[in-house]
């Protein structure tokens, strides 16, 4: 079974998958580690980690191709890939299609904004006509090589032509064919209720939770119980990060030292056995002649 096989059987099930956020192969592997079934490449993760800015559109195709590939040599389950606005007209959208799925996504998000994007939960958002977005959609769908390769149509239109234009453009695109849909950003449960009532039994949900953002924060469960498919939590390991990372790096400036963290981070062989260096060691011994490698001593 391919992982977006495996991505369609789980969004077929009761309970709605949830998908942690990663932003490189460290992360992803580690969301896998913790024993979620899938894992969601957030393009803010990508610009915050990769560049150290905010999600405005800043980061290339070529570098979430790059990003995709590092991950996938990781990690073996679905991974669901935000792949912005396709990064320009119908033409772009095939060739990222094809591109990212060649580097192992399992399903691709594309959104209606406009050329440079920003983050969803930001203000100031333009969105592209709804027929161009429908054209985006049939050309994803063409251009993928796998038929179970899943398109996830994302609409921001809730904050430039309200809930009622977004459902609108939301059954455009399902028309269209997308696999998944994706209504950004609803401000109150009650819009968040009324996405699924809309689109019972037509096609899977996703639902996005941002600490902080626009969108009321709700349990996996409960979310599920609304009516959805799939929720993302993209920016939720990268805020816990930088959340414990600061304090540490204050305290490292002013003790010089970074003793007084010493139980509260992991140690030099614990770091190695997370990213797999005993496996890695052993897998290179069946093809030494020079014995056993000793570096694990080294990492212990």
């Amino acid at each position: 079974m391919t992982p977006a096989s495996k991505l369609r059987q789980l969004l077929a099930q009761d309970e709605p998958v949830v998908a942690p956020g990663c932003f490189d192969a460290l992360s992803a592997h580690m969301i896998e580690r913790a024993g979620f079934d899938c894992v969601y490449l957030s393009g803010a993760g990508i610009a915050i980690s990769k560049l150290g800015r905010p999600d405005i559109g800043l980061v290339s195709m070529a570098e979430v191709a790059d990003t995709i590939c590092t991950i996938r040599d990781r990690i073996s389950g679905p991974l669901v890939v935000d792949g912005d606005t396709g990064y320009g007209n119908a033409l772009n959208v095939k060739r990222t299609v094809r591109l990212f799925e060649r580097m192992g996504a399992s399903a691709i998000q594309l959104e209606d904004q406009v050329t440079p994007k920003r983050c969803g939960h930001f203000d100031g958002k333009e969105l592209i006509p709804t027929e161009e977005m429908v054209g985006k959609v049939k050309a994803a769908c063409d251009a993928r090589a796998d038929h179970d390769t899943i398109i996830l149509a994302r609409t921001d239109a809730i904050a430039v032509e309200g809930l009622e234009g977004a459902l609108a453009r939301g059954h455009a695109y399902v028309e269209a064919g997308a696999d998944i849909l994706f209504v950004e950003a609803p401000r109150t449960v009650e819009h968040m209720h009324a996405i699924p009532a809309n689109f019972k039994d037509k096609v899977p949900l996703l639902v996005n939770m941002v600490e902080g953002g626009k969108t009321p924060v709700k349990s996996a469960s409960e979310l599920g119980d609304m009516g959805y498919s799939l929720v993302i939590f993209p920016g939720a390991l990268m805020r816990a990060y930088t959340f414990m990372a600061e304090p540490f790096l204050a305290s490292l400036k002013q003790h010089g030292s970074s003793a007084a963290w010493s139980d509260r981070m992991n140690q030099f062989g614990d770091v190695n056995r997370l990213v797999g260096l005993d496996e890695l060691v052993r897998e290179g011994d069946q093809y030494s002649t020079k014995g056993p490698d000793p570096i694990l001593k080294a990492g212990e």
